[in-house]
């Protein structure tokens, strides 16, 4: 009877983890190709056109609503360019007022 009510409680869980996941997809969608477009213009040629193959990849998963494999070509994207996705998407960027 516990076991039962355990595997009854992870399902549950899992269910409530899942829109928060669909959440960080879309925000995925809609800031790693500009982030990662922002790397690679400081990275070497061949790099760059490496990382724009995959993010380029990836946006056209993104239109057609694959946000779990997108996200994984933006992360091979951000791999070719020395980093992680999530250092990536972690990263926040101001303008300051001098």
């Amino acid at each position: 009877m516990r076991a039962l009510m355990l595997t009854i409680a992870a399902a549950g869980l899992a269910f409530a983890a899942v829109p928060a996941a669909a959440a960080g997809d879309a925000q995925t969608c809609a800031v790693a190709p500009v982030k990662l477009r922002t790397l690679a213009a400081g990275a070497d040629a061949d790099t760059a056109r490496k990382a724009e193959r995959n993010i380029a990849l990836g946006e056209a998963l993104c239109d057609a609503r694959n946000r779990s494999e997108a996200a994984k070509k933006f992360n091979l994207a951000a791999k070719s360019l020395g980093t992680e996705l999530a250092a990536v998407m972690s990263t926040e960027t101001s303008a300051s007022v001098q």
